[in-house]
């Protein structure tokens, strides 16, 4: 097997005391999709935030092919660019057109000409059904549409693994379909990911393993076939249960 991309060895995260992430251990490969599940409060955002260093943590170690992430580390800026991160909240610039948004990082922080960029970037918006929107500001556009750009800003930094957390929790339920078929396509593309998400249907139709946290732990870890049909744990089977409570509630 090849050398993981990712491995997070024995990781703990406090807050004021309070145990949040609790000796966590995990690889992740070249191409693997990885969907981080659980009830909310149970650490998965943190993790991610973890991961990219924007959360300091009390032990353990995260590395990106074998490069140590640590708010220590000189070469953290470097690091960073090689994972995309991108969140629910799409923290897109309002004075800046969607384009400008997709394109300050790259030619700013990275350094690549501009018509490069630019090409590349118009490339991804039209892959992604917004080529007549560059030109237009955050505030023009809805949820569904600023999570695209979102995720177009974090593919041009050619990052090696995809970090999304819940991207589709801010939005309405019309506009989850078209933000969750570009991670599909991108999964089809090969890409690496770790995914923060409650939509179940979706969890189980993208994800190579799937990882269910609870209580600051790792409770269960599997193939999504495995976790959604035969979970192994009654914590998981009780997770599951809800959902499928609200779907016939729903129905």
């Amino acid at each position: 097997m090849n050398e993981p991309i990712l491995t997070v060895d024995h990781l703990v995260k406090r807050y004021d005391g309070t145990t949040v992430l609790n000796d966590l251990s995990f690889q992740v490969f070249q191409g693997e999709v990885i969907v981080i599940v659980g009830p909310s409060g149970c650490g998965k955002s943190t993790l991610l935030r973890c991961i990219n260093a924007l959360e300091p943590i009390q032990g353990g170690e995260i590395r990106l092919r074998g490069e140590l992430i640590s708010a220590e580390s000189k070469n953290l800026s470097s690091l960073r660019q090689k994972i995309g991160m991108v969140f629910q909240s799409y923290d897109l610039f309002p004075h800046m057109t969607v384009l400008d948004n997709i394109l300050l990082a790259p030619t700013k922080v990275q350094k690549r000409p501009k018509k490069e960029v630019t090409e590349e970037a118009q490339a991804l918006l039209a892959r992604v059904g917004l080529s007549e929107k560059a030109g237009q500001y955050p505030r023009q556009l809805s949820g569904g549409q600023k999570q695209r750009v979102a995720i177009v800003r974090a593919l041009c930094m050619h990052p090696e693994i995809l970090l999304f957390d819940e991207v589709t929790a801010a939005l309405d339920p019309e506009m989850v379909r078209e933000v969750l078929e570009v991670i599909l396509d991108l999964a089809g593309q090969g890409r690496t990911m770790l995914i923060v998400t409650h939509e179940m249907q979706f969890a189980r139709a993208i994800a190579d393993r799937v990882m269910f946290l609870d209580g600051g732990t790792f409770v269960e870890s599997g193939p999504p076939d495995s976790f959604f049909n035969a979970p192994q744990t009654l914590r998981a089977r009780q997770f599951l249960q809800t959902f499928t409570f609200e779907r016939k509630k729903s129905s």
